[in-house]
């Protein structure tokens, strides 16, 4: 990994275990965990194969499995990988710094329909690699596909600073939403759900 997360440097020991143990004690409780995929699966055809970029501890990739899409999962934390290898067999989870993802070196070839970056991917990247990443996953992408990210755009990254990074990673802005349900874009929301495509 070429710089540390802010996963690593702003968090607390332990956290990604507490992380692990909270989705975990949700998902036990029934709580509805899967409205991120529910966009993505609306958006592409069956059986696509999706990344899950940040994937964590592989909820959102989850349910994309279910839905019988293939799904790669990358995360640069160990600790989630491996809660997600241990909850959710389906899917190809790999350890892998998102700035500089190669999958195809992975074994990984095939470009994948969509990629998506949930539950503040974007917010807790190592500071200066927004495009880096943008850029790497964007690469891996067919070229009539999409990148969908969400975070809140109260956490350390702006809009302004994300929009910039869109437009150095070769990418473009169709769509944005306050919301994964697809509630309407004004200029209050603290959370932003951003459609990219090629340019």
């Amino acid at each position: 990994m070429a710089r540390p997360t802010r996963w690593v440097t702003e968090t607390s020991p332990g956290h990604s275990q507490w992380y692990i143990d909270r989705f975990r004690s949700m998902a036990a409780d029934g709580a509805d965990l899967g409205g991120e995929a529910r966009l993505v699966d609306a958006m592409v055809a069956p059986r696509s194969r999706v990344l899950d970029a940040g994937c964590g501890p592989g909820r959102l990739g989850a349910v994309l499995d279910e839905r019988g899409h293939v799904v790669v999962g990358v995360d640069a934390d160990p600790e989630l990988i491996a809660a997600a290898e241990a909850d959710h067999p389906g899917p190809h989870w790999l350890v892998a710094d998102l700035a500089e993802l190669d999958l195809p070196a992975m074994g990984e070839p095939e470009p994948f329909a969509a990629a998506v970056l949930a539950g503040n991917v974007m917010v807790f990247l190592a500071p200066g690699t927004e495009t880096d990443v943008l850029a790497r996953v964007g690469a891996h992408v067919v070229p009539d596909g999409f990148v969908v990210t969400g975070f809140h755009t109260n956490r350390g990254l702006t809009l302004a600073a994300f929009d910039e990074s869109v437009a150095a990673a070769g990418l473009r802005i169709e769509h944005r939403f306050a919301t994964w349900d697809l509630r309407a874009w004004h200029d209050d929301a603290d959370f932003a759900v951003t459609v990219l495509r090629h340019r």
